[in-house]
């Protein structure tokens, strides 16, 4: 597959910022001197994780979305329940589907020798995501540093917060208007769905019951999810180009080839059918806009100062 012989050359370079758009609470060079090898030990670990299985990309990717839009980036998502709260794991958009915990405890780990006590895994979800990105062939941006790790985690946040594949878009426009994003935003941050998978369960009254839906399209997906049974078995969100990050999920929406619900109603004859054909047929304009809507939420509610603190074990509170 051709993906294999340019991914690695991703890999080798340290992604240094293609935007200077960071918080002013955050700072890209945080861990210069505290910390200067942080970034090539997050980069490395990335790289490797991707290559030994392509999906994680995603999984990094979707990670740092769910940790972002709960209580803001500050890593509560990777959280375990305690006597005291129950955590964000176990909500119904997280539950049996959030990966890549491994890969943050495994970049933890390197960082907790090299320099202890210093770099936060609310920064390592972050940096993890855009690292990911990258090796999948998509853009880079600068990610602001200096988040640091929360106390607790809810529940029913996660399950409040976290837009649902099955929303229409006027409630995927407020669901992201109410963690301050626009509706171009809401769009292009969307495009993540243009790598990963999603299980039968979420896509199986779309490909049964909608119109707005390629015959041809939803017959091959029936294969692998039948009406009944089934719920977990696995198809790409993108069907193109099913691993790497372009524009190829707003040629599928124009060919009325979205996977959810939720992804079809981006071209539905509403008011984002123009900013999704100007993804499909333009990759640089798509890959400008994520990367700056990344940043945006890279910078939702970040714990800094003397507010959380720098966990040893991500899973749990110091």
């Amino acid at each position: 597959m051709a993906f294999h012989s340019h991914y690695n050359i991703f890999c080798f370079f340290i992604l240094f910022s293609f935007l200077a758009m960071t918080s002013a609470q955050l700072s890209s060079d945080f861990y210069g001197t505290t910390c200067p090898k942080a970034l090539s030990i997050i980069n490395s670990a990335v790289c490797s994780a991707v290559s030994k299985e392509q999906r994680m990309g995603a999984s990094l990717l979707r990670l740092h979305f769910h940790d972002c839009f709960v209580n803001g980036c500050d890593a509560s998502v990777l959280l375990d329940d305690t006597s005291s709260f129950t955590g964000e794991k176990s909500a119904g958009a997280n539950v049996n589907s959030l990966r890549g915990f491994e890969v943050i405890d495994d970049i933890k780990t390197q960082l907790e020798t090299a320099c202890p006590g210093i770099v936060s895994c609310a920064d390592i979800v972050a940096v993890a995501a855009r690292d990911s990105v990258k090796a999948l062939g998509g853009p880079s941006w600068s990610v602001g540093l200096g988040r640091r790790d929360s106390t607790t985690a809810s529940k029913d946040a996660a399950t409040n917060d976290i837009p649902s594949p099955l929303m229409d878009l006027s409630d995927l426009i407020s669901a992201f208007s109410n963690k301050g994003f626009t509706t171009n935003e809401m769009v292009v941050l969307s495009g993540a769905h243009t790598t990963g998978q999603a299980r039968c369960q979420l896509f199986r009254g779309r490909i049964y019951n909608e119109t707005t839906i390629d015959s041809n399209f939803a017959t091959s997906v029936k294969s692998n999810c039948p009406s009944t049974g089934g719920d977990s078995n696995l198809t790409s969100l993108d069907v193109t180009t099913n691993v790497l990050f372009d524009n190829a999920y707003f040629k599928n929406l124009v060919n009325k080839k979205g996977l959810l619900h939720s992804d079809q109603q981006l071209f539905s004859g509403g008011s984002t059918d123009s900013q999704v054909t100007t993804y499909s047929t333009s990759p640089s304009t798509f890959n400008a806009d994520f990367a700056s809507a990344m940043v945006k939420m890279g910078n939702l509610s970040p714990l800094t100062g003397n507010n959380g603190q720098i966990r040893t074990n991500c899973h749990k509170v110091n």
